[in-house]
């Protein structure tokens, strides 16, 4: 596979993995997707939230999850943020969270 996935913060490792089964599951698929197609992940899979920000889609039967990453140089994949959404909307504080630490990884 051409990309590596990384975690911003051992933390949002562990949020994901504390997720219902379910969600857990697609997210293992979708990631493994994302490691193969990189960028070219489009939706359902994978939306472009601007800026070089991107939101993985994975879902089960107890709900949604969201992950959020960006690529950085040398094919890799970084994990910023995730959390299982409550709400049709994306909460503005996630999409804060992780637009602050996608600033952090690129600037090193």
């Amino acid at each position: 596979m051409p990309y590596s996935l990384e975690y911003f913060h051992a933390r949002v490792k562990a949020e994901i993995e504390s997720w219902p089964d379910g969600i857990l599951a697609d997210y293992a698929r979708l990631v493994d997707l994302l490691m193969e197609f990189g960028p070219s992940l489009r939706m359902p899979h994978s939306r472009a939230m601007g800026g070089g920000l991107f939101e993985l889609r994975p879902r089960g039967r107890e709900g949604i999850g969201r992950a959020f990453y960006c690529f950085v140089i040398g094919q890799r994949v970084v994990i910023l943020h995730a959390f299982v959404k409550k709400t049709q909307e994306t909460p503005e504080h996630d999409l804060k969270i992780a637009r602050k630490r996608m600033k952090e990884v690129q600037n090193g």
